[in-house]
């Protein structure tokens, strides 16, 4: 008996296949391909931008379609979608071969660095190579395979170029099983010739079938459970570095039954922080170069460090001189092998949730001495301290600092909004300062820092939960580089609020600069000065019109008391809103750095300036660790 069969083009395929992949955890199923974003050019408009146009429109379409404005920022949008909602759901993004393609490179390197699921479809050259060159090829002189979208292999976890319609099937299921995976996921790529895509196959029925990808929880091996139990007891200053593969596992509430049970204190990554609510008595904030004093103090001394779901960055380790105990230890739980065995850690390879749970279970009847909980309690309420100083400002009418904009939105804001940034000086008081209320509220995406993330994430997050207050935090130098989504979220009608802040440059980068003897140079927005530096006048942009120019409502706020009103105002509104305001950039007001970070200095220099900071260098450098 024949198999039966549907007549369709590759392109076609591509998206009905899509349109029936799930995800499963819990027993809670997840549509794996949520909606697909799209630029077409001449390398997709008439293959995948047809086959989406059939099953795009209207309501209940198969594939629902996003427009984008720029192919990078589509991808921060599916990025900040799936992480909203832990991975289990992702988006497409299909651009045509040539500028659209190579768009995507640096938005497929944030998704992969961060362990987010994005499926990139990009146009490519003919393969019969009928056409060749055709528009936009590149035509490389001893490798005739070769095209522009070989550029994202290195920052795909999965790469294909499917040359023939039969060749789609194993490339797609091995692309979903990829996604799906909470130890590989990241980018996946399966680069699509023009020819190919418009080309007819008879498709078996069983390829358009639903089919659901379980997500794991592997439980973690008695063994090393055993060895883990038997270290933590061991331990008389354990310290939890929390990550963001908390997150992505839903594993709060067992990381608060540990917590509870043992009386062990919760530092957290960028990625993490949210894993406890910040008034849990065991929650210490930020850990590392940018964390909180009481984190940084307790990982000095801590004999036994557990990381839960984390990468160990180098801000996270302050560039291996945090860790400071000459006996100090780590234990690594992550799903990931790659990542539990750094530092030369014991490992828990396993779920998040399931590690969490069995350790808190091992460890029935262990509790911390009651000294050291005394110890770092009383560290969190001086730091709470900071934080009020931080956040409040002594006069209403004055212009507000970064940190009294913080304490102003903190001010608005309920346990549902959710906070995205990703680059500049705000992550930095953000992971020192921001009170978490809840495990989706602070979004900051730091695995790649990337300016221009922040208001397509925003959109991606908004797609995913409707009628949750989402806020992009975004200062100059990032507004510049990538606005246009503000067009998409205008034209989807998408509530998202910006807050936009004018400090006239890199603030940052100009920041460290001066730590680093750069003295600031080539960090500023200003007319350049007589001597020929960016000393000048600041440039007379005006920001706050070009965000209306684009379609967005505008509040401008000059004092404390006028930007607090302008929040309250925007998160009100049913419109996409921006929060414009310039910062007191005199009086910075941000508590200082707790922990180092390595970017290394000039070792000869004619300046004065560097000269210290390279003596300052080599002092730091010094108390450097290798964990073995």
């Amino acid at each position: 008996m024949s198999t039966p069969t549907r007549r369709l083009t590759v392109a076609q395929a591509l998206v009905r296949f899509l349109s029936v992949q799930y995800t499963e955890r819990d027993g809670v199923r997840h549509r794996l391909i949520a909606g697909t974003w799209g630029i077409f050019g001449h390398g997709n408009v008439a293959g995948l931008g047809q086959a989406l146009m059939e099953a795009g429109i209207g309501p209940g379409a198969v594939m629902p379609f996003h427009q984008g404005r720029n192919e990078q920022s589509m991808v921060h949008a599916a990025v900040g979608h799936a992480r909203h909602l832990d991975r289990l759901s992702a988006q497409a993004v299909t651009t045509s071969i040539g500028p659209g393609a190579t768009n995507l490179v640096t938005g497929a390197a944030l998704a992969t660095i961060n362990r987010i699921p994005v499926l990139l479809l990009p146009g490519d050259y003919f393969a019969t190579r009928a056409a060749d060159p055709l528009l936009q090829q590149l035509e490389h002189p001893t490798e005739a395979d070769v095209s522009v979208n070989d550029t994202l292999r290195p920052v795909s976890r999965y790469f294909d170029r499917v040359t023939r319609p039969e060749a789609l099937i194993p490339s797609a299921l091995a692309a979903m099983r990829i996604l799906a995976d909470p130890a590989e996921t990241g980018a996946v790529t399966l680069a699509l010739p023009q020819d190919v895509q418009a080309e007819a196959y008879d498709w078996p029925e069983e390829f358009f079938a639903d089919r659901v990808w379980r997500v794991r929880r592997p439980a973690p091996d008695p063994v090393e459970l055993a060895e883990a139990v038997q270290a933590v007891r061991a331990a008389s200053r354990p310290l939890i570095v929390a990550g963001g593969g908390i997150h992505h596992s839903r594993a709060e509430v067992a990381l608060k039954a540990l917590v509870d049970a043992t009386g062990i204190p919760v530092a957290s990554t960028q990625a993490g922080k949210g894993s406890l609510r910040h008034d849990h008595p065991a929650d210490l904030g930020g850990i590392g170069h940018t964390g909180t004093a009481v984190s940084d103090d307790l990982a000095r001394t801590a004999d036994l460090v557990i990381g839960v779901g984390t990468r160990y960055t180098d801000f996270t380790t302050a560039s291996g001189t945090l860790f400071l105990d000459p006996g100090v230890r780590f234990l690594n739980l992550n799903i990931t092998a790659f990542d539990a065995h750094k530092l030369a850690a014991r490992t828990l390879v396993c779920d998040a949730r399931a590690g969490l749970t069995a350790l808190t279970e091992a460890l029935s009847g262990h509790r911390v001495d009651p000294a050291y909980e005394s110890e770092y309690r009383t560290g969190k309420e001086r730091w709470e301290q900071v934080v009020d100083a931080a956040f409040t400002a002594a006069d209403e009418n004055a212009v507000p600092t970064q940190t009294q904009l913080l304490g102003a939105l903190d001010a608005v804001v309920g346990d549902e909004d959710v906070v995205i940034n990703a680059a500049g000086s705000l992550p930095g008081d953000l992971h020192k300062l921001w009170r978490a209320r809840g495990p989706r509220q602070y979004h900051l995406e730091y695995g790649y820092s990337c300016m221009g993330y922040e208001i397509p994430a925003a959109i991606g997050v908004q797609q995913a939960s409707p009628g949750t207050p989402v806020w992009a935090l975004v200062g100059d130098g990032t507004y510049l580089m990538m606005p246009t989504e503000i067009v998409t979220a205008v034209q989807e009608g998408l509530p998202v609020n910006l807050v936009l802040i004018q400090n006239h440059g890199y603030a940052s980068i100009g920041g460290l600069s001066e730590t680093v003897g750069g003295e600031r140079f080539g960090t500023a927005y200003r007319y350049r000065a007589a001597d020929g530096t960016f000393s000048g006048a600041p440039l007379p942009v005006d920001l706050a019109a070009n965000a209306a120019s684009l379609g967005m409502d505008v509040l401008r706020a000059k004092t404390v008391r006028e930007l607090r009103e302008a929040l309250a105002t925007a998160r009100a509104s049913d419109r996409p809103t921006c929060v414009y305001v310039e910062t007191d950039t005199a009086n910075p007001a941000a508590p200082p750095t707790e922990a180092w970070w390595d970017v290394p200095v000039a070792e000869v220099a004619s300046r004065e300036s560097a000269v210290q900071a390279r003596e300052h260098y080599d002092r730091q450098v010094a108390d450097r660790r290798r964990h073995l």
